[in-house]
């Protein structure tokens, strides 16, 4: 979880018989949990204590204090973060192993150092808890999976004409912010409708500034071109004040005035104007109506709803502002099997709201762990009373239903999608002789051109699906040709690539190599998830050689590798599959498990050549100027504006560069010598 980082009073570190303590800490956020201290010698002669007799030792030089404890594994990384009212009661219960669930006990057991942060009070704890737990994304901890901004329609005064516009992440000064929507679509859905209704100008100050006719905006209606005066800053101001208290929720004051002015300029017979209001009329029906459920229930509000099934739980947030329903998205929190549905709802809503604005009523489907501790630490982050209720009757308890049956529903689909994912991965091990379905699958696969810009990448599936958050690429710089290696005096460094540009086995090698190698490094025993049970490579033969070879000299044995070739004539269904000791092999053209390897196997070709295009492009808008020392913006100009091109440059002698206006003598000799030495 995240905190908005109240002051602490103090940190405690406590570690295989060491102390370390530091005076009271007053910078706030996680940052002040992130201040050294230097250790004291653990005595002589005692082995370092690990899990429940460690956390034992502890104990008696824990404060009677609020706080919040890290428990950490032998490489330093966080394996759980908690609160507590008194440290030196909550910390004890690590210790009584007998009563802690399965998971909690590996946790104690893989625990080799503990760190404290006492606070001020017990909310401080919870906020700090939350800041903590989104920054580390503890193992055993329960984790906002998805963490992504929301999309808010936004109003900006610092301009004489302000604007209309969207925008995710911070908020800024000058501006009024209205949502949040539950996705992109619906903002912009929201904002194209807006603007038919009330013709701000949403263009930025560059384009603005610069114009001398309308644009298309005005021609379609939706923009009244305030940049060319086509509008008095009168009516403009009008507009503003419209839309902003149609957000607010005031929508039936804006639509009687609408009508009144329609009907007005029909009575003097000007219909020109009444067909603008009654257009305007129209935008702002359809706007109301694309907000989904609109309910008198509530103006401003936030609906919690959680379904927990099989050990799996699913959250549904929906957003009320102004009355109307802004959109929903469904979290999935991860770690949820072995704590009660009060505790999850509670933990979610500590990380959910730790960089969001909660609105003044959060209304839950359940009890939530530590309610009206939650409540005032939600107050402080907002800075204004918020209230969490559970209705129990009435239309706030029918919107709380509503979010609770999408929460089901949800959760069901993703259930029945896990299952099918589920036995594919049985029915894959079944195919290719694997003991077990495998629950990390890494497909690697390389892009280039010619050897340029040659990217390797691997995605990760399980039985959840395409886990994105695991992807990664290697940038593959290639290596020496033939006639450098056979022109080399002395011995390469083992760490230099040897293998020529393109080469695609030599490339798979190396992104083997530093992929497990890394692995070795930093999960020897294999105790994480990281590790996969079957490695696809996009390949026949040869690339299975190389794929091998490369795990074998770095003594991985044990994991799978299965090579996936395209038919004769590269036609999906078609494909030939390689395994280390027996024969090629091919699958009914109609077998499910065959349209699911060539989906990873299409997934890993779309994530490479993406990555890889984006590499080029990059390559692309480079300039051979830029990597000459000292050359910046304006001397690349005054150079390509003498020379015309780089190559011109490139060709130039010495004297010539001299030539150029604000290249002096100094800078001319390391352009030149840049060309000619590194010929």
């Amino acid at each position: 979880m995240k905190s908005c980082g109240p002051p602490l009073n103090g940190r405690l570190r406590l570690a295989n018989n060491r102390v370390m303590d530091t005076p009271t800490a007053s910078p706030a956020g996680a940052g002040a949990a992130e201040e050294t201290a230097a250790p004291l010698a653990a005595p002589s002669g005692i082995a370092p204590l690990k899990g429940a007799e460690l956390i034992r030792s502890l104990v008696p030089r824990l404060p009677n204090a609020p706080g919040v404890y890290r428990m950490q594994d032998e490489r330093g990384e966080v394996l759980y973060v908690g609160k507590a009212k008194s440290l030196k009661r909550r910390v004890p219960a690590y210790t009584k192993i007998g009563v802690l669930s399965a998971r909690l006990q590996r946790m104690v057991a893989l625990t080799r150092s503990m760190e404290f942060v006492t606070t001020a009070s017990e909310v401080e704890a919870l906020l700090l808890e939350a800041n903590l737990i989104k920054r580390y994304r503890p193992t055993f901890n329960i984790v906002l999976r998805d963490d992504k901004s929301f999309p808010y329609i936004y109003l900006r005064y610092d301009h004489e004409w302000p604007m209309i516009g969207r925008q995710r992440g911070a908020k800024r000064a000058g501006r009024d912010y209205f949502g949040p929507f539950a996705s992109s679509g619906a903002v912009n859905e929201t904002l194209n409708a807006l603007l038919r209704a009330f013709p701000l100008r949403s263009c930025p100050d560059s384009i603005f500034n610069v114009r001398s006719r309308p644009c298309l905006q005005y021609q379609i209606k939706r923009c009244s071109a305030p940049c060319v005066g086509r509008i008095d800053k009168e009516s403009y101001a009008g507009l503003v004040v419209e839309v902003k208290e149609f957000l607010n929720g005031h929508t039936k004051d804006i639509q009687a005035r609408l009508q009144e002015g329609m009907t007005a300029a029909a009575e003097r017979m000007d219909y020109e104007a009444a067909a603008v209001y009654r257009d305007r009329l129209k935008a702002i029906a359809h706007v109301s109506s694309r907000q989904g459920i609109n309910t008198d229930a509530v103006d401003d509000a936030d609906i919690v709803a959680m379904h927990a099934e099989h050990g799996q739980a699913c959250v549904q947030v929906f957003f009320y502002r102004g009355g109307r329903n802004y959109g929903n998205r469904a979290y999935y929190p991860g770690h949820t099997r072995d704590s009660t549905d009060a505790e999850v709802l509670a933990a979610f809503m500590a990380q959910f709201y730790s960089d969001r604005q909660p609105a003044r009523l959060v209304l839950v489907s359940h009890d939530v762990a530590e309610q009206e501790l939650l409540a005032e630490a939600l107050a402080i982050r907002a800075g204004r009373k918020v209230e969490i209720a559970q209705p129990r009757r009435g239309d706030k308890r029918q919107l709380v239903e509503d979010a609770l049956k999408n929460a089901r529903e949800a959760l069901a689909r993703r259930m029945a999608d896990t299952s099918a994912q589920e036995g594919l991965l049985e029915a894959l091990a079944e195919r290719i002789g694997l003991e077990a379905a495998p629950q990390r699958v890494e497909v690697y696969d390389n892009s280039h051109i010619q050897g340029t810009n040659a990217i390797g990448a691997f995605i990760v599936a399980g039985p959840e699906g395409f886990d994105r958050k695991s992807y990664r690429t290697f940038n593959i710089k290639g290596g020496l040709s033939s006639e450098a290696l056979a022109e080399a005096s002395e011995p390469l460094p083992a760490s230099l690539p040897t293998f020529r540009a393109g080469d695609d086995f030599a490339m798979m090698r190396e992104v083997l190599r530093r992929r497990f190698g890394r692995l070795i490094k930093e999960d020897p025993d294999r105790e994480r998830a990281g590790w996969p049970d079957l490695v696809i490579i996009d390949g026949g033969a040869g690339q299975l050689g190389a794929a091998h070879e490369a795990l074998d000299e770095l003594g991985v044995r044990d994991v799978a590798i299965l090579g996936v070739a395209k038919g004769p004539d590269r036609n999906a269904g078609r494909e030939r599959f390689f395994m280390r000791g027996r024969e090629a092999f091919s699958l009914d053209p109609r077998d499910p498990v065959l349209y699911f390897l060539q989906r990873l196997r299409d997934e890993a070709h779309r994530f490479a050549i993406t990555t890889h295009r984006g590499r080029r492009a990059k390559a692309i808008g480079r300039s051979e100027l830029d990597a000459v020392p000292g050359i910046g913006a304006k001397r690349k100009k005054a150079l390509l504006q003498h020379f015309g091109s780089a190559r011109g440059v490139s060709q130039a002698g010495l004297r010539d560069l001299e030539q150029v206006p604000g290249i002096d003598k100094a800078v001319a000799r390391q352009v030149y010598d840049h060309f000619h030495d590194s010929r």
